[in-house]
């Protein structure tokens, strides 16, 4: 491949498991071959709730360097994967209001034909994981995007048990991203990659 296609990793992050499943992701893209940029959406909420959370705050201080995702990341992307922590079994709000930012492209078609795909957590087992990225997956059809899922498409993906897409139980920070949420955003990327390799060159093996 002599030019690599690019691929957007755009996430919003309280406490800081979506923001540290989003560098794995995106690692795992760069070695796959990828050209990626690490995004974030902006923060909506006020700074004395995020100073009222140590986590929230801390993730703040971490992540501060990371770029705010523009309707321009999306339109220089082939590929695009969301993360977002589930909110009430849906995206949390800040993403949406970004995809929200996005009208004008769709308008033009420039959202249509690309890849796109999602990861997410939630504090509790059965937390709304599942029913989060069939949420974002609509905004997806709506684009004329293509959804590139995992599915159980590796025998690793057995253990997470997500086929939506990457997927964590941090039981409200008790649980820290593990081997088996870095094993599945691992073949999340490099499917991703492949998929969109394939749609752009022509399809080979895995």
């Amino acid at each position: 491949m002599s030019v690599p296609i690019k691929v957007a990793v755009v996430y919003y992050s309280s406490t800081g498991t979506i923001a540290e499943v989003s560098k794995e992701i995106a690692q795992y893209a760069e070695k796959a071959g990828a050209e990626v940029r690490l995004l974030k959406a902006a923060e909506l909420a006020p700074r004395e709730a995020i100073d009222s959370n140590a986590a929230w705050a801390a993730n703040a201080a971490a992540t501060a360097e990371i770029p705010h995702a523009t309707p321009d990341d999306i339109e220089w992307a082939d590929a695009v994967i969301f993360g977002s922590p589930t909110r009430f079994g849906n995206i949390a709000s800040q993403l949406k209001q970004f995809i929200d930012t996005l009208g004008g492209l769709w308008a033009q078609g420039k959202l249509a034909n690309k890849v796109y795909s999602g990861f997410t957590s939630s504090a509790t087992t059965h937390g709304g994981q599942e029913s989060t990225l069939l949420a974002l997956y609509t905004s997806f059809h709506h684009f004329g995007g293509i959804v590139v899922a995992p599915g159980y498409t590796d025998a690793a993906k057995f253990a997470d048990g997500n086929p939506y897409g990457t997927s964590h139980v941090d039981a409200q920070g008790n649980n820290p991203v593990n081997d088996t949420t870095r094993e599945a955003a691992r073949i999340q990327a490099e499917r991703i990659v492949h998929i969109t390799t394939a749609l752009k060159t022509g399809f080979t093996a895995a």
